[in-house]
């Protein structure tokens, strides 16, 4: 098999990538990472020396990619499915990128740090980034008042990004109940297959998210497709 993507099933930038591949149904061979194993990082370590994941090694080219973009990116170009998820128009791959950032800079920073702090105990003021999420669940509520999908009409690197930015982010800081384009887009979101595949491997690991009791009762149990 050409790909080994390094990754954790709970990592919700790792989510990112996960629904890039299921998307465009990319074969793959997982290799997931436990970075308390002393083995698992160091093999880690070897591909990226910051030991971050995910990491994509593509084995045909013989390089090892890190960064979440980076990897849909290169995927997008390398082992390209059905449904570009980085858009031929110029235009509208400007768009994507753009809202791909904004999920990555003023959703997932700031709900990892939240994350983070829980972890350390450290009890910090966290207050900045509480409202950082308020002003960008309010940016995101008043785009998808007129929109399916997050840039064009397609589903998108940029849906990618706002999946497990959006899954994670709720659990610290609920979406207002008067956003409704909002939560109309989160449950599209969660509705997608390649979603769906992605928080039933997570599932398990559930239990090891230091807010996992805010995980609403509906994603701990596979959805009723019948």
């Amino acid at each position: 098999m050409s790909l080994t993507l390094y990754y954790h099933p709970l990592s919700s930038y790792c989510h990112k990538v996960l629904i890039a591949l299921y998307e465009n149904a990319t074969e793959f061979e997982k290799r997931i990472i436990n970075l308390a194993d002393d083995a698992d990082r160091a093999e880690l370590q070897a591909l990226w020396p910051l030991v971050k994941f995910p990491v994509i090694s593509d084995h045909l080219r013989q390089r090892a990619l890190p960064e979440t973009t980076i990897i849909i990116e290169y995927l997008d170009r390398y082992y390209p499915g059905e449904q570009p998820l980085i858009p031929n128009d110029w235009e509208t791959a400007l768009e994507v990128r753009l809202w791909d950032r904004f999920f990555d800079n003023y959703v997932q920073e700031p709900m990892q740090q939240i994350v983070g702090d829980r972890l350390r105990s450290a009890n910090a003021d966290l207050s900045k980034q509480r409202s950082t999420l308020e002003t960008a669940y309010a940016m995101l509520d008043h785009r998808m008042a007129s929109r399916i999908w997050m840039a064009g009409q397609d589903f998108s690197l940029a849906d990618c990004a706002a999946t497990p930015a959006l899954f994670y982010a709720s659990t610290l800081l609920p979406f207002p109940g008067e956003f409704k384009h909002l939560s109309a887009y989160f449950d599209r979101l969660m509705r997608r297959p390649s979603v769906q595949r992605v928080i039933d491997e997570a599932r398990p690991y559930f239990s090891l998210y230091p807010f996992a009791d805010a995980i609403p009762k509906r994603f701990f149990q596979a959805p009723d497709i019948t």
